[in-house]
């Protein structure tokens, strides 16, 4: 039973397997079949599209075929106009080239017998002038001599009333031409002139100042005249002070640090000294602001000077030409000549720039040899000025100026100095008569600083005390009384007081 069962169970197996097997292979051919139907189609539409994209592209190359044939012509055409065009022209240049051979050699043929023509004139008219000649028994420059005299005696008083007419007709235009470009730049101009005194008046809060400004046994009276080379003039004035000199650039230090003394209060001997070395720092500040304020108040550019020429040329703030302010004299000069130039068409910047600085050696001639003019046209080298702007410091001091300009300023010039009440020459003589005195003076070795004093009365000498002892002082003085009586003019008598002083400074740290 057991057997049966097992061999029932193996066979029933088995026919499984098989029936399974048999299903299997069957489900498999099946599937099999159906993919290769599917690759199949999928290949056939493959194949179908690659046509279709090989149709396409055929009558896509075909179109642009016919395009290329079709632009191909089109450009052969127009090739072929142009070729045209080009043979047309050719043959009219040909043309015009023959027309122009021919006018060339008719005109070569012209030209020949021009020539041809001259020279027979040339000789008909020396046969002519022959027999002229050999019928008035005169050569040909025996008649010009004679017919010359002859119209010279005859029209002599013609020609030389109509000569003395024209120059006169000429002089008066031109002089009223100028009178009317001198009277509008002279309207449109109005400045102050105020004449520059030798003196400065310093006001004191009290009278009792004035003590200490004296110092006992007037040391501080003697040290401020000492450094700062003017005269101390303290008299009944009520709270003022009278400071001498004819430099105003020593009178403003002087004014500055006494100023500066009183505001501190202690008035000495060493507070004089620092006073007066500030009161210079500050004077320079106000030199180079003042030639700012000028170059502003004239619209020149302050960025186009060099500052060392701005300080240069605010100096002349503090220098006085007969009396005038050269400063305010320099800017009426750029302002005149301006207005002159904008008349006369001419380059007003230029003429109005080269106005300011027409003086500008004055800034600096007790520093450097030789006449303002020269000075200054050497400083506006220096500093970089055309040469035609810096010719204007020269012109404005020669008769016949060589340029419009020079002729321009040297006008502008007169103008300023000209005017009723802005020069006073009595000044200038007094100023040249004190520094003639202080370079008598300077001239002897050994000498540091000199000044002159109680106007012109007095010549005051600092010397070198390691270069002249107390004996060489005694000869320098005598020396130089004897060189100012020699070469200068003064009236009275002119004391010389040589100072001789050693100092020895030493710092405790």
């Amino acid at each position: 039973m057991n057997l049966v069962g097992i061999i029932v169970a193996i066979l029933g197996t088995a026919l499984g397997l098989t029936i399974g097997f048999a299903l299997r292979r069957f489900l498999t051919k099946n599937v099999m079949g159906s993919a290769e139907q599917r690759a199949e189609k999928i290949v056939q539409d493959a194949k179908n599209k690659e046509a279709e994209i090989v149709l396409q592209a055929k009558e896509k190359a075909i179109s642009v075929v016919e395009e290329g044939k079709n632009s191909l012509n089109l450009e052969k055409q127009e090739l072929k106009t142009e070729q045209a065009r080009i043979a047309e022209r050719e043959s009219m240049l040909d043309k015009t080239l023959l027309e122009f051979e021919n006018r060339r050699a008719k005109v070569d043929q012209e030209k020949e017998d021009l020539e041809t023509m001259k020279v027979s004139v040339e000789l008909k008219v020396l046969e002519a002038d022959e027999k002229l000649q050999q019928v008035a028994g005169l050569t040909k420059e025996q008649a010009e001599a004679v017919l010359m005299t002859r119209t010279e005696v005859e029209c002599q008083d013609a020609l030389m009333s109509r000569i003395r007419k024209m120059d006169q007709d000429q002089d008066e235009e031109v002089e009223a031409k100028a009178r009317k470009i001198m009277s509008l730049a002279i309207q449109r101009f109005a400045s102050s002139h105020v004449v520059d005194a030798t003196t400065t008046q310093v006001q004191l809060p009290s009278d009792e100042y004035k003590g200490r400004i004296i110092g006992r046994e007037g040391r501080n009276i003697k040290t401020l005249e000492l450094l700062t080379g003017c005269e101390f003039i303290i008299d009944d004035t009520p709270e003022a002070i009278t400071i001498s000199g004819f430099s105003p650039v020593r009178r403003q230090v002087a004014k500055k640090a006494l100023e500066m003394l009183m505001k501190d209060g202690r008035i000495q001997p060493a507070k004089i000294e620092d006073a007066i070395n500030e009161a210079k720092k500050d004077l320079a500040k106000e030199m180079k602001k003042a030639g700012e304020d000028a170059l502003y108040e004239l619209g020149i550019p302050v960025s186009s000077i060099d500052p060392k020429l701005v300080a240069i040329l605010g100096r002349l703030k503090f220098r006085t030409s007969y009396g005038q302010n050269v400063l305010q004299h320099s800017m009426e000069v750029a302002r005149i000549s301006g207005m002159i130039a904008d008349e006369l068409g001419m380059d007003s910047f230029a003429c109005k720039k080269g106005g300011l600085f027409h003086d500008i050696g004055k800034a600096v001639d007790h520093d450097m040899q030789g006449a303002h003019p020269q000075i200054g046209y050497n400083v506006m080298k220096k500093f970089g000025f055309p040469e035609e702007m810096c010719y204007q410091s020269i012109a404005h001091h020669e008769d016949r100026p060589k340029t419009i300009e020079g002729v321009i300023v040297k006008a502008a010039d007169a103008i300023s100095g000209a005017r009723p009440g802005a020069r006073r020459n009595s000044l200038e003589d007094y100023v040249r008569r004190l520094e003639g005195l202080e370079a008598a003076a300077m001239s002897f070795e050994g000498v540091e600083k000199v000044y002159a004093i109680q106007a012109g009365r007095e010549v005051r000498v600092f010397v070198e005390p390691t270069k002249v002892d107390d004996m060489a002082a005694y000869t320098l003085a005598r020396d130089i009384a004897k060189k100012i009586e020699g070469e200068l003019q003064y009236p009275g008598e002119v004391r010389v007081t040589v100072i001789r002083e050693t100092r020895v400074i030493e710092y405790a740290r």
